[in-house]
């Protein structure tokens, strides 16, 4: 799979075009992607994928913008998994933004010269977001290139979006958010040094450097690890913000893998999430912290011992 920075000037179509954020490539886009790659084929054309960086919504409101489910460099590896040939990964910025309607499908005509199109059921596009599906059809009708809506995906009747696994994830439904997501929600990173409180009560965690702000999710989790060395290794995973160390820190992930002794600073590992343990809570001193890691940590164990098809032996 090939990805490029912005629409490119020079033309790379005809090809078969989809449009969209893809943030978390859940099951409903897969759906989608699936559709889009039987299209081209049948056509004999390259399937693209444009996307924007950042979020329009982070563009215009970053401070009230909804936690991504995945990295950008988390969603490439989605989207690559699903054999799609191009992704263009569109600079969101003042200009872009600014584009009229018209503007930005003559853009998408000029260099990528789509032979069909498809869409999610909400698209918009354009300034103000004036550009719909009826302006794409209107525009496939005189340049010649069909143009289709996929309704959203529904899995055991539950709708398969961004929206809703975000929203299972906030509330602790882990389980119900990775069956819209096809996989288990994962979060990625290189390991960086902490204040090392950890190991001073005998849990050393390894802390995963976030290169997105916000996650959507908090508390105590039973994951499974990856990376330096470590495959498929269980944890206890915090997401929060430590209110026992302090007021106000920084948003941390930080794991603790059980039965393990080595030394992970600079690795890069990939946390899956199963399960929701407890909500973070703020403990009067470091050792009822302590005592408080440690049933964690049990409550890890039993719940892997309940669910043995998470963990390959």
């Amino acid at each position: 799979m090939l990805v490029c920075r912005d629409i490119p000037k020079r033309r790379i179509g005809p090809c078969a075009l989809t449009i969209g954020n893809f943030d978390g490539v859940h099951l409903g886009h897969r759906a989608l992607l699936s559709r889009l790659r039987a299209h081209a084929d049948a056509l004999g054309l390259p399937a693209v994928v444009l996307c924007f960086e950042p979020h329009p919504r982070e563009f215009f409101a970053p401070d009230t913008a909804p936690a991504r489910l995945c990295s950008l460099r988390r969603k490439l590896q989605l989207l690559a998994q699903t054999g799609i040939d191009y992704v263009i990964v569109q600079r969101f910025n003042h200009a872009f933004a600014n584009l009229e309607a018209e503007d930005f499908i003559a853009g998408l005509l000029s260099s990528l010269a789509p032979r069909h199109l498809i869409i999610g059921d909400d698209f918009r596009f354009g300034r103000g977001r004036h550009g719909d599906f009826a302006a794409l059809l209107a525009s496939g009708r005189q340049h010649g290139f069909a143009v289709e809506s996929l309704s959203t995906l529904a899995i055991e009747g539950e709708r398969a979006s961004s929206s809703a696994v975000r929203e299972r994830l906030l509330r602790g439904d882990i389980e119900q958010a990775n069956g819209l997501l096809g996989e288990p929600f994962v979060v990625e990173g290189r390991v960086i040094g902490g204040d090392r409180i950890g190991r001073t009560i005998g849990f050393p965690t390894a802390n995963i450097h976030l290169r997105q702000p916000s996650l959507p999710l908090a508390g105590v989790f039973a994951v499974t690890v990856d990376g330096g060395g470590l495959q498929q290794a269980l944890g206890a995973a915090s997401v929060g913000v430590r209110p026992t160390i302090g007021d106000k820190l920084a948003l941390r992930l930080e794991v603790f893998v059980l039965d393990y002794s080595g030394e992970l600073y600079g690795q890069r590992l990939r946390v899956r999430f199963w399960h929701k343990v407890r909500d973070e809570e703020k403990y009067g001193s470091l050792e009822a912290l302590k005592a408080a890691i440690r049933k964690d940590c049990d409550d890890v164990r039993q719940y892997f011992a309940a669910h043995p098809e998470f963990v390959r032996v």
